[in-house]
């Protein structure tokens, strides 16, 4: 999607909107997949209103993206313009134990600098990539943490009311990599309540979980993390591991040799190419166990 309207690309300047005409999404996603699309760049949260009034006002179809770490994209040219929050200086505001975050924010850099602050509980987020925004829509979880368990506030614009609201931690449903939030909210900042815990014991687990993740994880491929939900009680990566499918290809989208849970492209993979990977895992480890695996990648669809 394009936006060749002067009127509107005028309105968005004033608005302190940064246009970028015809970026490839490929580039702002950790799979390395994702055609190509206008880019808004916001600066100031509370022009969020007024953006998406202008956006409907000129019929023009948007999409948000964070930190594009936990998504799929389609090929091509896409039918919305992209929207995203600047990330070049997101705010860590720490009060005792209270740290006020921005959504742009890494999620592993605040883990780090809360640990400064002798702030505890989120090591095993420490190598979850994207943002904290991103985190919070997922309810990011690993090795016994989930970012849900510490969030007490979240300011938030909902798309249903036209407004940004701040939300309550007990107003929001937290599960198993899930969240109460629409799909269309667009989460700006939370509020934190971390434990207090030294350093150096902080710093402990950071070097474990990182350990861990080295050892069973592809960290230098392109990858979204984790494709699919754990079923209750069982493992999809054992599952898939079980059938013998690491290294199993579509193109060059690939099941991990490391790990089977996680999809990689393995050069320039297709939207298509893991989309009909993940169909054909899917279809196997039904047909073999009975389990319909769940996405955990969030696949953004046309229609």
């Amino acid at each position: 999607m394009r936006i060749s309207d002067p009127t509107l690309i005028g309105a968005l300047a004033a608005l302190g909107v940064e246009h970028e005409p015809g970026v490839s999404m490929a580039e702002k996603t950790s799979l390395g997949i994702g055609g190509t699309s206008d880019l808004l760049l916001i600066l100031k949260h509370d022009s969020l209103p007024e953006l998406v009034r202008l956006l409907k006002q000129h019929a023009v179809p948007y999409r948000f993206l964070g930190g594009g770490s936990n998504v799929l994209l389609p090929d091509g040219e896409l039918p919305w313009v992209i929207l995203q929050l600047e990330r070049q200086n997101p705010e860590v505001r720490i009060d005792g134990n209270s740290v006020l975050v921005d959504c742009a924010a890494d999620l592993g850099r605040t883990v780090t600098t809360c640990a400064k602050a002798d702030l505890g509980g989120m090591e095993g987020l420490i190598g979850v990539p994207g943002t904290i925004g991103g985190a919070l829509r997922m309810n990011a979880g690993a090795y016994g943490t989930q970012i849900g368990t510490f969030v007490r506030e979240v300011q938030v614009y909902r798309a249903a009311t036209g407004r940004i609201e701040t939300l309550r931690g007990a107003e929001i449903n937290f599960e198993y990599r899930h969240t109460s939030f629409a799909p269309d909210d667009i989460m700006l900042t939370v509020r934190l309540e971390l434990p207090s815990k030294p350093f150096k014991e902080i710093l402990q687990g950071i070097r474990i979980c990182n350990e861990k993740r080295r050892a069973s994880q592809p960290l230098n491929q392109k990858s979204a993390g984790c494709i699919f939900k754990n079923p209750p009680g069982g493992s999809a990566g054992r599952m898939i591991d079980e059938l013998g499918l690491k290294g199993h290809s579509v193109g060059d989208a690939r099941v991990s040799d490391r790990h089977a849970n996680f999809f990689v492209n393995a050069g320039h993979a297709s939207a298509a190419d893991m989309l009909a990977l993940i169909s054909d895992v899917r279809q196997r480890v039904r047909e073999r166990y009975g389990v319909e695996l769940e996405e955990e990648v969030i696949v953004w669809k046309e229609s």
